[in-house]
């Protein structure tokens, strides 16, 4: 049997980094990344296939060229270089480790001590340390108590402590157990990344039952090493490989399970071809399987509060049967599938499925064992709300009712309560439209005692303008198109939003026609194009252009007519010489006074009036100057067609 870790593979940090990457090439960029992208061979050879180079120091980019900073980030001096040097920065730093970075600049300014606990070589490490004056970073517990004890810092000096992401839990626990003891004055962060601390964890349950470990990434990488030093505490038969070519056969003799998982810097078709390997090797193992071996792994014992892994073997009427892989028969009642009374059982697990429960009671004379998944679930959410709040994640829940303050979310089953402040919906507004629908949120205080929980829809609609009006300003250039909407009407034009941000539009651009109002064109609410004519991105200011050359009436008319034809027009204006008809609104041409008529007349009036609709010949078309001349008196003149009888 084989089984991957859920988590193995590209972290959120490591794939956007390599999204990144992969948009800028896609945009025809000159792409450079300082340093490996990731600390992954393969994936660094195939970007440069693709042309994108990898530089060491900043001085070695060139004007023109697009500059990605990786995901462990670099020291504050870096990007002053690079700014200096006058190139396009892309920063594609991680954002746990950019909050590292925030925390340690924080604390310098504070005249406290940032300590950090993590390898010294690793470029995350001298990254976070480029952002204070002066700090200290620890490798293990016993360099830290060694400088706490060596009289070179007062006990009562103020620290402030945190820890590389790929750090092991276990080495921070110890470290925070020594500050705590050393240190008066000490502000601790736990920075260690949660896919990280996943991936760590499930490491160590998949090696505890595994006979054999195939740990995949590229040796260069630190949190590779890290999964196999952690796997080989529990499981005696260890491989970190580089890809499937290195797995041979003879290394997983008598082995009946094997685990496999991945650093976060292993792309995912590394990971198929060493499952793909691992499963052509263990099909000719499988006959070799030592059941003795088998029988002792289902006789495991198991005791309340046990956290424990199983597959869905069976949904009934009052019950799912779950396999533990131990003697007894594991079973989840359906009032403990999920907090929510309106989930069924099988909208949420199907046979096949793997899933963390929670040991609620254990029978050993009946050979049966009580199980929750709403437990853990339940346990599980309190943890992940108190870092929702620490990391201002954006989370999704269900709006279930309105009250009198504000309203009320279900995320997971926890109840959320979000004040009328922060619902996103003006003072004195109807909040109601907003139940039975899922919304984004920021958790903004969890009292886990008092089962308080707090929510900002506004926070995330802030913080999702202010994104839009980022991308929107590093992207503008004159002469660019947008679809908008107008928001306002003023005398002197409309304003109108063009993704987030306003733009204006004169009333000279809203038409070619003469108008003294802007509402004669548009009003509040038309979905309009646009384009950029001018824009000041320090004050702020769009100005934005609506008409167009294919708006243009005398565009139109020289598309539409030619000398010769006969058109109908409206007579627009009389004067001492002739009269002006309109063609098209905005195109007048002129019917002098000798051609109104075919007798000699005192004046146009003697014969026309204003708003009179005449049929005319059209007898010349200056282009270059806009006029255009036209004849009642050679229609007048025309012969008549013969007849066919004729």
């Amino acid at each position: 049997m084989i089984e991957i870790a859920q988590s193995a593979g590209f972290c959120f940090g490591v794939n956007r980094a390599v999204e990144t990457v992969e948009q800028a090439v896609g945009e025809k960029r000159k792409v450079v990344t300082l340093g490996p992208i990731i600390h992954n061979h393969h994936v660094v050879r195939r970007f440069r296939e693709l042309g994108v180079e990898v530089i060491e120091t900043p001085e070695e980019a060139k004007p023109g060229d697009t500059v990605i900073i990786r995901s462990h980030g670099v020291p504050r001096r870096v990007y002053e270089a690079l700014q200096a040097r006058g190139v396009e920065v892309i920063d594609a730093t991680c954002p746990f480790v950019k909050r590292i970075h925030g925390i340690v600049e924080k604390a310098d300014a504070e005249g406290r001590l940032p300590i950090i606990i993590g390898t010294r070589a690793h470029p995350e490490v001298e990254g976070i340390a480029g952002w204070c004056g002066h700090c200290r970073v620890f490798e293990s517990p016993e360099e830290l108590e060694s400088f706490a004890r060596s009289g070179e810092i007062s006990p009562d000096a103020p620290i402030c402590m945190v820890c590389q992401t790929t750090s092991t839990e276990n080495l921070w626990k110890k470290c925070v157990e020594i500050a705590k003891k050393e240190f008066t004055a000490l502000k601790m962060f736990d920075t260690i990344c949660r896919a990280t601390e996943s991936r760590q964890t499930e490491a160590a349950e998949l090696s505890r039952k595994a006979d054999a470990m195939v740990v995949v990434g590229d040796v260069q990488s630190s949190n590779t090493g890290r999964l196999a030093m952690i796997c080989r505490q529990y499981c005696d038969r260890v491989y970190l490989v580089d890809n499937a070519s290195e797995l041979r056969q003879e290394d997983f003799a008598g082995a009946a399970f094997v685990g496999i998982t991945a650093g976060a810097s292993t792309p995912a078709w590394i990971i198929k071809e060493v499952n793909k390997t691992m499963s052509e090797i263990t099909n000719d193992v499988v006959q070799e399987e030592n059941f003795e071996e088998l029988l002792e792994q289902s006789i495991k014992t198991l005791n309340t509060g046990d956290k424990v892994t199983g597959i869905v073997t069976g949904i009934g009427n009052t019950e799912v049967q779950v396999d533990l892989g131990t003697k007894h028969a594991g079973y989840i009642p359906y009032d403990e599938v999920s907090s929510d009374p309106s989930v069924k059982p099988e909208d949420v697990l199907k046979v096949g499925d793997e899933i963390q429960v929670f040991v609620v009671r254990v029978n050993d004379q009946e050979g049966t064992v009580q199980l929750s998944k709403k437990k853990l679930d339940g346990m599980k959410v309190w943890d992940d709300m108190a870092a929702w709040v620490e990391d201002k994640t954006t989370v999704e829940g269900t709006i279930t009712e309105v009250n009198k303050g504000g309203l009320v979310a279900n995320i997971k089953g926890i109840r959320v309560f979000i004040p009328a402040s922060q619902s996103g919906i003006a003072k004195g507004g109807d909040m109601s439209g907003l139940v039975g629908q899922t919304v984004k949120m920021h958790i903004t205080e969890v009292n886990r005692a008092r089962r308080r929980v707090i929510g900002s829809i506004r926070a995330v609609l802030a913080e999702e303008r202010k994104a839009a009006q980022e991308k929107f300003w590093s992207e503008i250039e004159v002469g660019k198109k947008y679809h908008g909407t107008v928001k306002s009407l003023t005398s002197f034009g409309a304003f109108v939003d063009v993704g987030g941000v306003d733009g204006m539009v004169h009333v000279s651009e809203l038409s070619w026609n003469r108008i003294k109002n802007p509402a004669e064109v548009v009003k509040v609410g038309d979905e309009i194009d646009v384009y950029v004519i001018a824009f000041d991105p320090v004050k702020k200011k769009i100005s934005l252009g609506y008409k167009t050359a294919e708006m243009n009436p005398w565009n139109q008319f020289m598309t539409k007519y030619a000398i010769g034809d006969v058109v109908d027009a409206k007579i627009v204006k009389l004067m001492t010489f002739g009269a002006f008809a309109e063609i098209l609104p905005g195109v007048d041409g002129l019917i002098h006074i000798s051609q109104i008529a075919d007798r000699r007349i005192g004046k146009p009036e003697d014969v026309l009036s204003e708003g009179q609709e005449v049929k005319v010949k059209i007898t010349d078309i200056d282009a270059e100057a806009k006029r255009i001349s036209l004849s009642i008196r050679a229609l007048l003149d025309a012969p008549e067609e013969p007849s066919e009888e004729a």
